[in-house]
């Protein structure tokens, strides 16, 4: 099996010295068919030679030499989709988005507050009124499309971060994470400008592993892609 090299630029970071996990799963995932998960098992590093292999299964291992970066497979997943929130209702719960006050990744590429417009995706989701979910508005923009479609990395890239919102959105105290699993299902990526909504919201935790469930909602109010992601809960400094 062929193996590509492949070199993530700062622009994709999440953390200042690592890739977006959303945006790496995305890279793994165009080697898959269908559902996919991915898992991260150390933090993809920037601007390094990564080798991409598919693997006989069917699915797709991320090197760096003898470091296995992540790697993913096909998964079929259940989860169960809340009611969608409108565009008016997303641009209005963006507003109270809690990383204004505080965020663990100002320069991340999806959610970071530091990015300016063009630069990330800047995807800001916050409290729906009345509701246990987390929600933004996001208008897919050229950069980020081939031939007027959204390249699927970024919609995995979108699918990511607001799932964590969801949890941070309603919780007492927001410990710092890492994405550590990213399991995701697309049934159509959305066009240039299309007026998109992101929900994400809290499905459960345990110790320090937080479950998590995203969307991804076009135009018409649809779902059109899906995903549940393990967040871990990082350990205080000594």
């Amino acid at each position: 099996m062929l193996s590509e090299t492949v070199i993530i630029s700062p622009k994709f970071r999440g953390p200042p010295a690592s890739a977006n996990g959303g945006y790496t799963a995305g890279l793994l995932a165009d080697l898959v068919e269908g559902s996919c998960e991915v898992t991260l098992r150390a933090p993809p590093p920037l601007e390094v030679p990564l080798d991409l292999v598919p693997s006989p299964s069917g699915g797709a291992v991320l090197r760096q030499y003898a470091t296995l970066i992540a790697e993913a497979e096909s998964r079929a997943f259940e989860l169960e989709l809340p009611e969608a929130v409108s565009w008016k209702d997303a641009v209005a719960a963006s507003q109270r988005f809690v990383g204004f006050e505080k965020h663990p990744y100002p320069s991340c590429f999806v959610c970071g507050t530091a990015r300016t417009p063009g630069d990330g995706l800047r995807i800001f989701p916050g409290r729906v009124e009345g509701r246990n979910v987390a929600a933004a508005p996001w208008r897919p923009t050229v950069d980020l499309c081939t031939d007027d479609v959204v390249d699927a990395r970024f919609v995995w890239a979108a699918l990511d971060c607001p799932s964590w919102f969801g949890y941070a959105s309603f919780a007492d105290e927001v410990p710092t994470i890492l994405l550590g699993r990213l399991t995701a299902t697309i049934q159509r990526r959305p066009e240039l400008e299309e007026r998109c909504v992101v929900v994400g919201w809290n499905v459960g935790r345990e110790g320090r592993r937080i479950e998590c469930g995203s969307m991804l909602l076009g135009k018409d109010g649809e779902s059109i892609a899906h995903a549940k992601a393990t967040w871990i809960t990082l350990k205080p400094a000594s």
